[in-house]
């Protein structure tokens, strides 16, 4: 198990931060039980080994004047290594493609897509997406509502697996 190798004060000091990523090394130890000066060193740890691998702010697009949320499902022409890297390569210069997933299956990517108005959506996906090579196929669903959008992990579930690996 991947999490194994972190002791408990690790996993939670990555819940919280996980929580709350602003919080101060101070109050992250205290939350944790520990001083700060080893907290800090923890916290650096984690980051250099690749289980932090960032600090984000929470933006609400909505309030930024993206009042679009559309999911593209993308098939393509052909699924070969060269191909997929390059259509993975591609979607890095589209702003509005907020997430890209590779799956198995029909679809062989879904894209998480943001914009401003379905103008804007639509031209991106004329003139870029459905315009790409080797690009067979766009589906896309726009989204409603969300009735959740919790990113990172259930730290309940690593401490359940912990627990019974133990």
């Amino acid at each position: 198990m991947a999490g194994a190798k972190l002791d408990d004060i690790d996993r939670k000091i990555l819940a919280e931060l996980q929580a709350d990523g602003r919080m101060t090394n101070v109050e992250l130890a205290r939350r944790v039980g520990i001083s700060a000066p080893p907290c800090l060193r923890r916290v650096r740890a984690l980051e250099e080994t690749g289980f932090i691998r960032g600090y984000h702010a929470d933006i609400d697009a909505r309030e930024l004047g993206f009042e679009v949320q559309v999911f593209a499902m993308v098939r393509l022409a052909s699924q070969s290594e060269r191909d997929l890297s390059a259509f993975e390569a591609l979607v890095q210069g589209w702003p509005l493609v907020r997430e890209c997933h590779m799956l198995n299956g029909e679809i062989d990517f879904i894209l998480k897509c943001v914009s401003p108005d379905l103008s804007t959506f639509q031209r991106f996906l004329t003139q870029s997406l459905t315009a790409a090579p080797n690009v067979a196929s766009v589906k896309t669903s726009l989204v409603i509502r969300a009735a959740k959008d919790q990113p990172g992990v259930p730290f309940e579930i690593v401490e359940e697996r912990v627990r019974e690996a133990g």
